[in-house]
């Protein structure tokens, strides 16, 4: 595939509110056949990838969308895989609610809020601990956690909720077990190091990834350690990080290193070990081998991309791999039925073949607020896909829904501010949260 050309026609783009004000265009009708007449683009971006196939040639089938009540870890699901969820007829703002300490110069948001049993969770930069009841968006208690010998400011970490429990990491190298309905806590483990991702947690198990690329297992109820594993060592990486996806008695974790394990969760035993780097490197930052996107693993296959530029298939036991293609990323795949969507590193939201890799069809999106001197780079997020649209938001506070189908955008909504995590949902409902800790929930 030829990643140096434009993509050759231009699609035809109709821009809509999807707020208060007309929030049916966003996720109300199901979108028309176009129009015919020749295609202009008003955003006015090339695009660095090509489909594998000519215009039309494949036709995307996704699964029925579902609800899902919860949204409990970094990613949905413990295996990251959410599918296609279901979202109310018509999205409006509903609420929105002050977190506690948001985005500045030190200090960045990385934690995605997490939902479960009717209740939003939440980390500022101060690592704050608080929740929300999701439907009014009334904040139900507030616990701190920074040790009385640590400094204020540091990594913000994540949360992961299983069990009753809500559990933190960060920047002070500590998961601590909190009481969901409380806040109170049950318990605190030290690790090797500071925690750069969300912990992931199912039955009884805890797992985070320290900044020394070790990943620690612990038990839930208690935060004893059960077993870990290290990677090897790198000293350069990205803000925020990638949380490990369990599924089928494997845990698979991403390390800064580029290198991808996948462990026996029992009791840490090897499986198998791929590094996702690349040799093509073509700018200084793509040296930089680190794995940002959540891995994902979906019915024998973990799906994983690093920023370095390279994104494989692997079968999950085997350790083979399935395919892999030249793009990097540090956003997580989005998987439904035989597909794949993610954001590449050049802002490029784009549809895959989940069986081969194939490129169906690639959006660019604006990648500079001022794009006449292409100063002020805009950095996306998500997606997530609700109801036959794929949503993804900015750090220039907007937001877009994307027709999975075609690529084409069907909507655009103004945002509280930047929005640097991607958005989450849970009960119908859509939240984001912007930098200056507004979190923002649409029904």
């Amino acid at each position: 595939m030829n990643q140096t050309h434009t993509l050759p026609r231009i699609f035809a783009v109709a821009v809509l509110s999807f707020g208060l004000g007309a929030c049916d265009t966003w996720l109300g009708e199901k979108e028309a056949p176009p129009l015919p007449g020749d295609r202009i683009s008003v955003l006015q971006h090339e695009t660095s990838l090509q489909p594998d196939y000519g215009a039309d040639a494949t036709q995307i089938r996704l699964p029925a969308p579902s609800p899902t009540p919860d949204w409990p870890q970094n990613g949905g699901l413990a295996n990251h895989a959410m599918h296609h969820v279901a979202a109310a007829p018509h999205l409006a703002r509903r609420w929105t609610t002050d977190i506690g300490s948001g985005s500045s110069d030190e200090e960045r948001l990385t934690a995605t809020p997490i939902i479960a049993e009717g209740r939003v969770y939440v980390i500022d930069t101060d690592s704050d601990v608080r929740a929300f009841d999701a439907e009014t968006g009334r904040e139900l208690w507030s616990t701190e956690l920074t040790p009385d010998d640590e400094d204020d400011g540091h990594i913000s970490g994540g949360l992961a909720y299983d069990d009753g429990r809500v559990f933190a990491g960060g920047g002070f190298g500590q998961v601590i077990a909190l009481d969901a309905k409380t806040g109170a806590e049950q318990w605190r483990k030290q690790l090797s190091a500071p925690i750069r991702s969300a912990p992931t947690a199912r039955g009884g198990r805890v797992f985070a990834v320290t900044l020394d690329n070790k990943l620690h297992a612990l038990a839930s109820h208690d935060g004893s350690l059960l077993w870990s594993h290290a990677g090897s060592s790198e000293m350069a990486m990205l803000l925020g990080s990638a949380s490990p996806a369990e599924d089928e008695g494997v845990v698979v974790v991403p390390y800064s290193s580029g290198e991808l394990a996948a462990l026996k969760v029992s009791n840490g035993r090897q499986l198998w070990m791929d590094s996702l780097k690349t040799r093509r490197i073509t700018e200084s930052t793509a040296a930089l081998a680190h794995i940002r996107a959540n891995p994902v693993i979906d019915r024998g296959r973990v799906f994983a991309v690093s920023f370095s530029g390279l994104m494989v298939a692997i079968d999950l036991r085997s350790g083979r791999r399935l395919w892999e293609k030249n793009i990097g990323g540090y956003q997580s795949f989005w998987v439904a039925g035989d597909y794949l969507f993610t954001l590449t590193g050049n802002e490029e939201l784009t549809a895959l073949e989940r069986d081969t890799g194939r490129v169906l069809w690639v959006r660019a999106l604006p990648r500079w607020e001022d794009p006449e001197d292409r100063t002020e780079p805009i950095v996306w997020t998500g997606p997530l896909l609700v109801s036959d649209r794929l949503i993804v938001a900015s750090s220039a506070g907007k937001a877009l829904a994307v027709s999975p189908y075609s690529g084409d955008i069907l909507g655009t909504e103004e945002m509280p501010d930047g929005v640097s995590v991607p958005p989450v949902i849970a009960g119908q409902t859509v939240y984001f949260l912007a930098d200056d800790a507004t979190l923002a929930a649409y029904r």
